[in-house]
Formats: C-alpha cells, sequence, structure tokens
C-alpha cells in the first residue's frame, strides 16, 4: 500500500477497538496490537506460556508507533465514556508468575497496558464478573506428546506427559505436577465437580494429526477432589 492510500494509525485503532468491544464488551491493549496486524496470536500465546520476557519484543513495530497507538487507544477509550479495569496478568506456568508487557518495565507503561476498558452500559454486577473472569489465571496445560521418546531439560528424564517451559519440556515430577491423577474426558458433571474441588488443576491435551488442532483429553486434578466427586 502506498503512504498516499496507507489507512491512519488512528483509523485502524479505533476499527479494532470497536470490534473487540462488540465482541466481549471489553477492549484491551492486546486487542488493539492484534487487531491492527503488529501482533500475532502465536506470540501472544508464547507470552502467556512464560516463553518470552516481554510482549513489546514480538510487537512488529518500534516503541514509538507502538507508544503511539497505545495513546491513541486511551484517548478514543475515554471518549467514549468506557470505564477503566486493572487487570492482572499471570503466566501458564506453575509458578504463576507476573507477565511483563514492556521491554523498559515501567510501571506506568505496564499499568496501561493492564487496564481494560469496559462498556458502561454493562450492570456492575456483569462489570465485575467480567473483571474476575479477566483477572483468573489461565488454565495450565500439559501435553500427552505423540512421540514417547522425549527428554525432560531439567532432569533429562522422560515420562507420559510433559509440560512447555521456555528452555524446552519438563516432565510432571519436575514441574511440581506428579502428585495430581488423570480424569479422562466424557463426563462432563465429573470434571466440574472434580475442577471446583481442586485447588491446582491442569488440562492434558493432545495433538490431533487428523483435524491439526491440540484436543482436550482430560483434567489433571487432586487425588482428595476425585475421591470426594
Amino acid at each position: 500500500m502506498s503512504r498516499k492510500n496507507r489507512v491512519p494509525l488512528g483509523d485502524r485503532v479505533a476499527k479494532a477497538a470497536e470490534r473487540a468491544l462488540a465482541a466481549r464488551h471489553f477492549v484491551s491493549a492486546i486487542d488493539i496490537l492484534t487487531g491492527i496486524g503488529w501482533l500475532d496470536d502465536g506470540a501472544v500465546e508464547r507470552w502467556r506460556r512464560g516463553q518470552t520476557d516481554c510482549l513489546e519484543q514480538d510487537v512488529q513495530s518500534s516503541l514509538p508507533r507502538i507508544s503511539e497507538a497505545t495513546s491513541i487507544f486511551r484517548s478514543w477509550a475515554i471518549s467514549r465514556g468506557l470505564l477503566a479495569s486493572p487487570t492482572a496478568y499471570v503466566d501458564r506456568t506453575p509458578q504463576r508468575r507476573e507477565l511483563r508487557f514492556s521491554r523498559s518495565g515501567d510501571p506506568g507503561i505496564e499499568a496501561s497496558y493492564r487496564t481494560h476498558w469496559v462498556s458502561p452500559e454493562l450492570s456492575k454486577a456483569k462489570r465485575e464478573r467480567l473483571a474476575d473472569k479477566a483477572s483468573r489465571a489461565p488454565e495450565l496445560v500439559v501435553v500427552q506428546p505423540l512421540k514417547t521418546e522425549w527428554t525432560c531439560h531439567r532432569c533429562g528424564g522422560t515420562g507420559d506427559l510433559l509440560i512447555m517451559e521456555t528452555p524446552g519440556p519438563a516432565c510432571l515430577r519436575c514441574a511440581g505436577l506428579d502428585d495430581l491423577e488423570f480424569l479422562p474426558a466424557g463426563d462432563a458433571l465429573l470434571t466440574r465437580r472434580v475442577k471446583a474441588n481442586s485447588t491446582r488443576y491442569a488440562v492434558v491435551v493432545r495433538f490431533s494429526r487428523t483435524r491439526r488442532r491440540y484436543e482436550r483429553q482430560g483434567l489433571l486434578v487432586e487425588p482428595h477432589a476425585l475421591e470426594d466427586a
């Protein structure tokens, strides 16, 4: 696209924001960066898994342009009368570490990224439920590998299940999940009951070659929760 025909950044930000707000009744900085094409979903997922130091390192634009886009987004949200909702972001690892957005780690920039802007048309109760859901720690994901030969990057061992970490796959013992028991998928009611009673759990997935996607196989849950259910 020539510079003459290029869509102004303000228009691109507004369009991405409107689309996200219509879909979920709130909009975040991540919605903007993905919506305007500067950040892909794969990069966001790697970041949520704790595999990258900060989100900005995967944004396909310069820091001044990123700052411009987020500033435009904030002005747009305020002009629309949206309500600011600070949101917690932790990674998808057993340690639940706080995720970092910016290269600098500046508290003001981090707070800006963590702020969700919520529709004022929602009731107070719905806004609270939305905020609680958005701040909830993401589910841990454990992989049932297709290949039986793999090596834990920590201890050099192996196993039937693994969890991905930045240096490579880790066995459940090293990840601190080896005390959990497997509950196969199939009984939705039982799964909900066990999940509600287990303070720690992880979703077990396996890659389907035919469907070319990861599919749920069941849960890893605390033994007492499984016995109680």
